[in-house]
């Protein structure tokens, strides 16, 4: 000991404190089982406050108890699967936990834990409120109206080669509820596309739908290669609505794609408006990507087979008050209520502005498309 304190430059005290994982604070020591000894009032007591430094966390880190018994084992020189038998672990654990906490090729137990404690320490400085980058790229895509989750996988794909450029998106979600510590600007909070301040179950409330006389083709006979997704030019479509039903938008997505497209109705959404808006929109589309629409049964669809006809596209309609068959769409109307608030009116929006709404949602990355966004998909198609 006195050898080893001379060649690190330390008293021999200080030495065997180290090795017994005492730590020194002024006149006062902390043992590992929390006991304080004041040298200079002669006072002992336990840190009552604050948990032990050999209080078992959880079974899934490991205690003072099982870091010496690893200790004793690499003494002993038992293998690695050994040790970890006897402790209940793994054995990879127990190899990254020698390989984390060795020195000079010799396993430090009482400072291995003290560094897993430390490390374990919170409340923990965000990672974006000390990295000025990464928290300026998040701002940027919450700006954008993206997701924490789409950010967070957009990241890796934009910096692949970049480790400090990820984040979670529990971090991010932690730095807009919790603004104290998480580093992002109070104002991009708004960015959320709940609106909410902390989080709250969401709900899904019910949509009361008609049926009208026109024979309907449900959505029991649609076929298989459309459930699937596995041909694209299938589309999903419904109306969001404005202050009082008195003004709407059509919204048509691209199943296998979940490309958007807004149809701008300016002077009603009745059947006839609907009818000539959709097949406008379709029209614009090449042959192989006009394969079928889904509809709920809302009235606007009553000249539904003349859609049919003009754009030779059949038309398959939803089971009354269900939703969640034309999920892909609901999912798209509730991010389009960012840009198309609820209790607003929708007919102040000319075709100019659903265009370019319709071009930032389609560049927005998707966890379905493996990240890549639907303006990326729908050009693969087009280019094959």
């Amino acid at each position: 000991m006195t050898r080893a304190a001379g060649e690190v430059g330390v008293n021999v005290r200080t030495g065997r404190d180290w090795r017994r994982g005492v730590r020194k604070v002024g006149n006062t020591r902390v043992r590992p089982d929390g006991m304080v000894v004041d040298y200079g009032t002669g006072t002992r007591y336990f840190i009552s406050m604050t948990r032990p430094a050999d209080a078992v966390i959880s079974d899934r880190y490991l205690s003072l108890d099982d870091r010496l018994a690893i200790a004793d084992g690499l003494v002993n020189k038992h293998t690695l699967t050994a040790i970890a038998a006897g402790i209940g672990k793994h054995k990879s654990t127990i190899c990254r936990e020698i390989r984390a906490h060795s020195v000079e090729g010799i396993y430090l137990p009482h400072q291995a834990h003290r560094d897993a404690a430390s490390a374990r320490a919170r409340p923990k400085t965000s990672k974006l409120a000390v990295d000025p980058v990464l928290r300026e790229r998040v701002e940027q895509g919450l700006e954008t109206k993206l997701s924490p989750e789409q950010i967070s996988h957009r990241l890796v794909k934009d910096f692949p080669d970049d480790e400090s450029m990820r984040v979670s998106h529990e971090t991010i979600y932690q730095a807009l509820y919790f603004q104290a510590r998480g580093g992002l600007k109070r104002e991009v909070q708004t960015a959320l596309r709940t609106g909410r301040t902390r989080r709250k179950p969401q709900r899904q409330p019910g949509q009361r739908q008609h049926r009208f006389v026109d024979e309907m083709i449900m959505i029991s006979e649609r076929p298989a290669e459309v459930e699937d997704r596995a041909v694209p030019g299938h589309w999903e479509g419904d109306l969001i609505m404005g202050e009082g039903n008195r003004s709407a938008i059509a919204t048509l997505v691209e199943r296998t794609t979940r490309y958007t497209l807004l149809v701008h109705l300016p002077g009603s959404h009745e059947a006839e408006p609907v009818r000539d808006g959709l097949i406008k929109a379709m029209q614009t589309l090449p042959e192989h990507l006009r394969g079928s629409l889904t509809w709920d049964q809302g009235c606007e669809m009553a000249r539904h087979k003349q859609f049919s006809i003009a754009t030779d596209m059949a038309v398959y309609f939803c089971d009354p008050h269900s939703p969640w068959q034309r999920g892909t769409n609901e999912n798209t109307n509730g991010l389009l209520r960012q840009y198309f608030p609820k209790g607003t009116d929708l007919s102040v929006h000319g075709p100019e502005d659903l265009e370019h709404v319709a071009q930032e949602l389609n560049q927005r990355p998707r966890k379905t498309l493996g990240w890549d966004t639907p303006a990326e998909r729908l050009r693969d198609l087009l280019t094959t």
